[in-house]
């Protein structure tokens, strides 16, 4: 089986640690390199959760980069506490794992990425599930990645139903909806895996109690990080009776397109204003050539089931 190359872009809190077992797990990627991201938790902090993943799932081989700390229009970066409440002070559950033994990468998040796209081209997935202001800053250095990278599959974004940060936006895109614009409105070929399909992907107590069964580390370790976010879910979103699989279904949609029924949209995202961060079709490119596919409903049973079989594969090893 022909391995894809991937690369994911994260903020690394609690799905998006999911977000890498399943890459790590999935039988046809090879996983180059993670670039850090802001959002859940600092940039520094998101590449130290990724490093302490990576060895805890056995994939040393996998190199961590910083991207950018902050927004493409701002100087800092304070962690929303709606983040802390549902990811951690630390990011993933408030979970202790080792401290990493390797260090994060010299060269920067956003040069990586671009060199990746000159090396691999159309054999190269990106999957950001982040702000999109590492992507946007690689775009302006180098514009040709747009016509030249194989996949972007993005978490992120909501068509169909709310925003969750405001009525109509979504956190990674509210945390930069400029670079989200320039990320929307490039050539650039994007799949928006957003809340219209991640809200509809649930994970249980069920499904960590057959982690913690596997009796090993990365089983416990990811059933308590897992079980912290589903707590969180309880409170913020008690309809749900469970927490999303935001992230990681982003990877398994960039993988398998069949999970999901699409829309082909040109979009914008709103950058100013009472709707900062929504993102929905563009009225003036309504006729032309698209380069956005947006996904609308999804297999979940399916998506569900090949998850668990990654992940659980994956811990029963580690």
């Amino acid at each position: 089986m022909a391995k894809r190359k991937m690369i994911l872009d994260l903020d690394t809190g609690i799905d998006d640690a999911m977000a890498i077992a399943y890459a790590v797990g999935a039988p046809d990627v090879d996983l180059i390199g993670i670039i850090s991201s802001y959002g859940n938790c600092l940039v520094d902090q998101a590449a130290i959760n990724s490093l302490q993943i990576l060895e805890l799932l056995g994939a040393t081989d996998v190199p961590v980069f910083l991207g950018e700390p902050h927004s493409s229009t701002t100087e800092h970066f304070d962690v929303m506490p709606i983040s802390q409440q549902i990811h951690g002070m630390n990011g993933i559950g408030d979970v202790n794992l080792p401290e990493p033994k390797r260090a994060v990468e010299k060269q920067s998040g956003v040069d990586f990425l671009i060199d990746a796209v000159h090396q691999y081209g159309a054999d190269l997935t990106l999957v950001p599930t982040g702000p999109l202001t590492n992507l946007a800053e690689a775009l302006e250095k180098a514009p040709d990645i747009a016509s030249t990278i194989g996949n972007v599959t993005l978490m992120g974004g909501a068509l169909t139903v709310p925003g969750n940060v405001s009525h109509y936006a979504e956190a990674n895109i509210n945390q930069d909806a400029e670079a989200a614009n320039a990320v929307f409105t490039s050539a650039m070929p994007l799949t928006m895996v957003g809340l219209d399909v991640t809200l509809r992907t649930l994970l249980t107590k069920t499904e960590t109690q057959q982690w913690r069964d596997l009796k090993t580390t990365a089983g416990a370790k990811f059933a308590d990080i897992v079980d912290y976010y589903i707590a969180a879910y309880d409170i913020t979103s008690p309809d749900l009776h469970g927490c999303a699989l935001h992230d990681p279904l982003a990877v398994g949609v960039s993988l398998d397109p069949s999970f999901v029924t699409t829309l082909d949209l040109n979009m914008y995202v709103q950058a100013s204003g009472e709707d900062y961060g929504r993102t929905i079709g563009d009225p003036a490119r309504l006729n032309d050539p698209t380069n956005v596919t947006v996904a609308l409903t999804v297999d979940k049973d399916r998506y569900l089931k090949t998850f668990m079989n990654y992940l659980t594969t994956l811990f029963k090893a580690h």
